[in-house]
């Protein structure tokens, strides 16, 4: 980037959990989708991981505020700030003046109209000046390398923080597809709740997390199993503290329904995809992204319950990212997948 550059190209995957920055092919901000906010003025006091470390441990002077959810901005000041403040941390300091944005920045493919302007609104008012959007899955099959634009069916499983993108894409558009909010973030939800019912043990968002990556799983027989996990928190009856040991299998039998709310939504998308793409879809099986693709066992039941063959893809964290930074690099061919 030199003194004058005029125009700065970035590549934003804007996640419920995490918001990744792609510039010049590199990932240059991973960071939490979380901000914290001084009560009183307003002011921003930390993005990313100050702030995820600051969640649940506030005074009542500081908000720490996750303004997506569900995978759509709920909180649109909270958004623009967090936005705002991950594309500060990637400018060159030597620059003079602030270049204009040429923004990709992807959405989930169930979002409506109003949360597709939210989105849009939200990047402009960050100083965004050419925006466009692209739909998770896409990116995400772009970014497991996937030829979108050839005239054979592929199918991606995108589970995220806040939706599960499921979606048949083929010659460069989106098929059938679904988007459900069960992802990470209800997994989590769910190992509160289970902690609470079955060990009278109450435990924030944060322990919760911890929990879904040390043991989470998807069947309750693993080849490899995980070391137990142990959970420290306040006893609900007596308030005294205490420990649990939390075993994988447990994890599993708390996910279930959750992981089988996803497999039914597979299925939906299966029964509308045309027979032609179907046999494609078989001969090449379905790709797992997102964070939720790296719970244990999960291919494995997926590939037991639909008879297709689940693969996860390689770093399936930064799959959506990738395809991101791609259709950046294409926008100004703007191919079908790219909306302006």
């Amino acid at each position: 980037m030199g003194l004058f550059s005029l125009t700065q190209e970035i590549a934003i995957d804007l996640g419920t959990a995490n918001t990744i920055i792609i510039h010049n092919d590199k990932i240059v901000v991973d960071e939490p989708s979380i901000v914290a906010i001084d009560k009183a003025k307003g002011n921003l006091i930390a993005i990313g991981e100050r702030a995820r470390q600051m969640h649940g441990k506030t005074h009542e002077s500081i908000r720490t505020i996750r303004p997506l959810r569900d995978g759509v901005i709920a909180d649109f000041d909270a958004a623009e700030k967090m936005i705002r403040g991950m594309i500060k941390m990637i400018k060159p300091k030597a620059s003079l003046f602030n270049p204009s944005l040429k923004m990709v920045v992807c959405i989930p493919s169930g979002s409506t109209e109003v949360e597709i302007r939210a989105v849009r609104d939200s990047s402009e008012h960050a100083g965004g000046r050419d925006v466009y959007l692209i739909y998770e899955p896409m990116a995400a099959a772009i970014g497991i390398g996937l030829d979108v634009e050839a005239p054979e069916g592929c199918m991606v499983v995108d589970i995220g923080g806040g939706t599960a993108e499921i979606a048949v894409i083929a010659l460069g558009g989106i098929v059938t597809n679904k988007s459900i909010r069960v992802a990470g973030d209800g997994f989590t939800a769910d190992i509160q709740a289970y902690m609470r019912h079955q060990h009278n043990i109450k435990i924030g968002e944060r322990t919760a997390e911890d929990v879904k990556i040390a043991v989470g799983s998807a069947l309750s027989d693993l080849e490899d199993p995980p070391q137990d996990y142990i959970v420290r928190g306040p006893n609900l009856m007596t308030a005294l503290p205490i420990e649990v040991p939390i075993s994988y299998q447990e994890i599993a039998h708390c996910l279930d329904k959750s992981i089988s709310k996803i497999e039914t939504a597979v299925l939906q998308v299966l029964e509308q995809t045309p027979p032609e793409l179907y046999a494609d879809i078989v001969e090449k099986g379905i790709y797992l992204a997102g964070g939720g693709a790296l719970l244990r066992g999960l291919d494995k039941r997926l590939t037991d319950k639909i008879n297709i063959s689940f693969r996860v893809a390689e770093d399936p964290l930064h799959a959506v990212a990738r395809g991101t930074g791609i259709a950046l690099k294409n926008v100004d061919k703007l191919p079908p997948f790219l909306m302006r």
